[in-house]
């Protein structure tokens, strides 16, 4: 709860006020402080885990959601989910990002990657973006770039008619 209503944008005040009205519960600031900075704590940590050196597939994406800071705007949230040796789904990461999807966002997040252990990539799925393939093979030069067949679909659509 204390972290949901941090994600809000509430203020630890806020926070502590509003358990206290619906819950009756009496949660000080320094309380919240402590859970939302172990919160931070382990989030970097999970965010800097070494990661596995190869990876079967990787899919690849952005949406777009809204995101307060100061004011409420529209940003990208990359997401790099992998599909392990075992056959797990495995999320390596999510970036919030500051502008739309670009290639070259998706080429420092491919490094990042590479850079924390991921040597090899054999499959990469993807929305098509226009530099993506080339961006994917700069990091991983075997990878072969597949486009999602869901994204193929909805493209596809937009020549046929009604």
């Amino acid at each position: 709860m204390v972290l949901s209503l941090s994600a809000k944008g509430l203020t630890h005040g806020e926070i502590s006020a509003h358990l206290a009205e619906v819950y009756g519960a009496s949660v000080s600031k320094a309380a919240i402080t402590t859970i939302t900075d172990k919160m931070m704590e382990a989030m970097a940590e999970w965010s800097n885990r070494p990661l596995d050196r190869v990876h079967p597939v990787l899919f690849v994406d952005a949406i777009n959601v809204k995101i307060r800071d100061g004011q409420v705007a529209n940003r990208p949230v990359y997401v790099v989910m992998a599909v392990t040796a075992e056959g797990h789904r495995d999320i390596l990461e999510i970036w919030a990002g500051d502008g739309g999807e670009g290639a070259k966002y998706w080429l420092s997040v491919f490094t990042d990657l590479k850079n924390r252990g991921v040597d090899d990539v054999l499959m990469l799925v993807c929305d098509g973006l226009k530099g993506l393939p080339e961006a994917v093979e700069t990091v991983w030069p075997a990878t072969i770039v597949q486009t999602c067949v869901v994204h193929l679909l909805r493209n596809s659509f937009r020549y046929a008619a009604r």
